[in-house]
């Protein structure tokens, strides 16, 4: 899950990619970059941390041209606190490419063996991002004529790209002059959207991972990208686009209307809103149907994500709907801090329960997933401590049961609070008094209803279904094999950040 953003105008872009960066700063946190062109001149800043740190004044002014794109990272691949992976990664051979990337590669170790041996390219990183850039110069390399472009040429190379790669991947490169590329994997797995604008001087066009960020800079959503097709938007603002797999299938990630995306975001035709409130609905149906003996008096949220399946959950029930936490909102988002120690320590910084919600009464906590447990199990106990007589909690997705390799931060089992335990156990563990889970079906219904031409949705992490068909037992150990190693590492530099706080506190 990252940020991916690219923007051909008519006037200087790089207030437009600040922006829409902020506007995409929920899908990553862990750092920032922006590179633009002009006159096949480009321009690069990038680093670590959020979108506010990573810019000051001074860099933006280094930034000129009218063409640019934008990536805020959230790490899936590679190392969490590596700077030198912060994207987008440049390659100055041939004709200088920069790209952004999300998703994450399922064949990237084969890839980097690839091109050591046989496009004799080195990787410089543990990032899959930087395999695909040089897998995509080596097409282009290989498609150009006379060491010259043309679109015809620049789809072929894609074409080439989706033959090597596997995975999900949403890309945004830009070609030093010639312009901004965007393509998406086969299935569709990660997002990308079009948006236009009409100047007086031309079209302007741009390409971001999410609607909000088209909609928010004063563009208007053309379409989403297809599975498989590129768009090319050449340096004049000529917009140009093909179909570039050979077979494709429309699968977006159901985790991104769960958890991952803005409410005002439309994916693929579906309102992210519109889907959680169908979500809440969903589980009313099924309150009723298994659970009509739980006496509940209030309805409260976990912040934020949570809201919109919550109310339409109390006003389905016929109960009062109560805000009772407030979330601190300069404390970055739980899930996709890396390190297990990181995320317990941020709970109770990040929520605070008011007392007056709770007391003396039978609460239904919603929240979106439950992935590891951890600020589930705390959020718990803050609502007993507040005087809660009973806490039921409901989440609006099914267990996450399966590692995800497509670039959500849960890939081993090892992890997941229900990856090897039963709903009553899952229960138990985070000390809940009952536990609804959402079921898949109602899930999937809950998308359709918002976009009814969604069929299929990519769902590995609840049923361990993988759409790439790729992904095998041996694959899914490996992973975690380098998953356990990374966890490791994570809590021994945790436990001597406790040391160090300790010793200076």
């Amino acid at each position: 899950m990252c940020g991916i953003l690219g923007i051909v105008a008519r006037s200087p872009v790089n207030q437009l990619l600040y922006d829409g960066l902020l506007l995409l700063q929920h899908r990553g946190q862990d750092a920032a970059g922006i590179v633009t062109g002009e006159r096949k001149t480009l321009h690069m800043q990038k680093g670590s941390g959020m979108v506010r740190d990573v810019f000051r004044t001074r860099n933006m002014r280094a930034l000129p041209g009218n063409i640019g794109i934008a990536h805020c990272r959230y790490p899936t691949a590679g190392s969490a606190y590596n700077s030198a992976e912060s994207q987008p990664f440049y390659v100055n051979s041939p004709f200088g490419i920069v790209l952004g990337h999300n998703g994450n590669l399922t064949n990237s170790e084969a890839l980097k063996e690839e091109m050591f041996r046989q496009d004799l390219r080195h990787i410089n990183t543990n990032s899959d991002s930087e395999v695909l850039l040089n897998v995509l110069a080596h097409e282009l390399e290989k498609s150009s004529v006379g060491m010259r472009l043309n679109p015809p040429a620049i789809f072929a190379a894609v074409a080439g790209v989706h033959r090597r790669v596997r995975g999900a991947y949403a890309v945004i490169a830009m070609i030093a002059g010639y312009g901004v590329l965007a393509f998406r994997d086969p299935y569709g797995i990660r997002p990308a959207v079009i948006g236009y604008n009409e100047t007086p001087a031309g079209v302007e066009y741009m390409v971001a991972s999410e609607s909000v960020a088209v909609d928010a800079l004063g563009f208007r959503v053309l379409r989403d990208i297809a599975p498989g097709e590129a768009v090319l938007i050449d340096e004049e603002g000529n917009f140009h686009s093909q179909q570039c797999a050979a077979e494709t299938s429309l699968n977006p990630c159901i985790f991104e209307y769960v958890y991952l995306a803005r409410p005002d975001s439309l994916m693929d035709g579906a309102s992210v809103y519109e889907s959680r409130l169908n979500m809440g609905e969903k589980l009313v149906e099924k309150i009723r149907r298994q659970y009509r003996h739980l006496d509940i008096d209030v309805v409260i949220p976990i912040p934020d994500s949570s809201r919109p399946s919550a109310l339409q959950l109390a006003a389905g029930l016929g109960v009062p709907y109560r805000e009772g936490f407030v979330k601190n909102r300069y404390i970055g988002r739980t899930f996709i801090m890396p390190g297990q120690a990181v995320r317990s320590r941020s709970v109770r910084q990040k929520l605070n329960p008011m007392a007056l919600e709770f007391s003396g009464k039978n609460v239904l906590l919603v929240d979106d997933s439950i992935v590891r447990g951890t600020t589930s199990r705390e959020i718990v106990q803050m609502a007993r401590e507040s005087g809660a007589r009973k806490v039921f909690f409901a989440s609006s997705a099914p267990p996450v049961r399966f590692p995800n390799v497509y670039g959500i931060d849960m890939p081993t089992r090892a992890e997941l609070i229900a990856g090897n335990r039963s709903e009553d156990g899952v229960a138990a563990e985070i000390g809940a008094d009952a536990l609804i889970y959402q079921d898949l079906d109602a899930l999937k219904d809950s998308v359709r209803k918002a976009n009814p031409k969604l069929r299929d949705f990519e769902t590995s992490c609840f049923d361990g279904i993988y759409v790439t068909g790729d992904v095998t037992s041996d694959y899914l150990h490996a992973v975690e094999n380098r998953r356990d190693a990374q966890r490791d590492d994570g809590e021994d530099e945790g436990a001597q950040l406790d040391l160090n706080l300790v010793a200076t506190g």
